[in-house]
């Protein structure tokens, strides 16, 4: 009965089984690469000794919490790709056995990021959103807490993650321009975030590229409403433009409900594109040409870069993050 009652530690499940501590770590964690046999024995070892890994006195002995701090911007529009970002996020944050801290506030209010910072409440810090001038990754300097911001930072001693927005946006609106078309007009919106201007130099990419001049009168930012969209498109209805690009779907659905009640359609009259993709684009009427980006492996390797920094055995590398081009009816 006494040795029933035994508390058990993993260095005395390692004794016992003849392996090291390391083994039976992962294997009671479910991580490294260990085989099946060894992973059964070493959990059937525990259930029956009714083994039970003590996470709080594990976190305090290393002065850890296992939480990792998320911070999605309440302000911006563009919900499906905050959404699949942190489902990646999640993903690999659970695979390590962390768990994540939802913080959503707009830039400029720090409030809610300091006390998740201040009280200790975090390990390290996921932005996803890269701005420019940015005063969250000046706190988070300051306060010297690991942190990975999602897109191009202005800092580049800053760890970042990001898709190659400006290298997908300069083929896209390249086979724009194979298709013959000549009056581009781009509609985007805050310029204040970075993946604004990648997008939009990879425009510029494209046309430089052939030798043709993108008209700056045709370039249309901090479009955030159907009213400044509506704006954007009378202007490029009059310049007689045969084609727009859209930085994301948000604006590319605003563009759309515009032409349409403008009575313009496409693509008999001018043809649309959206440099990222969503359902909805593939809902619209037309369904519109768009850029898709594995949004979940964005966020799966941010995850994985900031556990890669708070010092975790990695089991797994980051994943090459890449692009397709999805041709549909809005450019034919």
């Amino acid at each position: 009965m006494e040795a029933e009652r035994r508390k058990y530690t993993i260095e005395d499940i390692a004794r016992e089984l003849g392996v090291s501590k390391t083994t039976v770590s992962r294997a009671l964690s479910g991580k490294g690469r260990i085989g099946r046999e060894t992973v059964e024995r070493v959990q059937t070892f525990a259930k029956a000794h009714g083994y039970r890994p003590n996470v709080i006195a594990r976190g305090l002995a290393q002065s850890r919490t296992y939480n990792l701090g998320l911070v999605i911007p309440t302000e911006d529009t563009d919900v499906s790709f905050f959404k699949e970002c942190m489902d990646g996020i999640c993903e690999k944050a659970s695979e390590y056995n962390y768990d994540i801290i939802v913080a959503m506030m707009k830039e400029e209010r720090l409030e809610q990021l300091q006390r998740l910072v201040m009280n200790h409440k975090a390990d390290g810090i996921i932005l996803t959103r890269a701005t420019m001038n940015s005063g969250t990754v000046r706190f988070l300097k300051e306060q010297e807490i690991p942190f990975v911001v999602i897109g191009p930072p202005d800092d580049l001693d800053v760890v970042s993650i990001d898709n190659p927005n400006r290298e997908a946006s300069r083929e896209l609106t390249a086979l724009l321009l194979l298709k013959g078309l000549r009056r581009i007009a781009l509609v985007g919106g805050a310029g204040r975030h970075h993946v604004t201007e990648s997008r939009k130099q990879g425009f510029l990419d494209a046309h430089k590229d052939r030798g043709f001049h993108a008209d700056d009168a045709l370039i249309f930012m901090e479009i955030g409403d159907y009213r400044r969209a509506m704006w954007a498109v009378d202007r490029i209805l009059l310049a007689e433009s045969d084609g727009i690009v859209c930085m994301d779907d948000h604006i590319s659905a605003l563009v759309l409900g515009c032409l349409r009640e403008r009575g313009v359609e496409v693509p008999s009259r001018i043809r649309l594109a959206s440099l990222y993709d969503s359902h909805q684009m593939e809902q619209n009427l037309p369904a519109v040409t768009s850029l898709r980006f594995d949004t979940r492996e964005l966020g799966r390797n941010a995850c994985l870069e900031m556990l890669r920094m708070l010092g975790e055995e990695l089991f797994q590398e980051p994943q090459k993050l890449d692009y397709q081009v999805i041709l549909r009816e809005s450019t034919k």
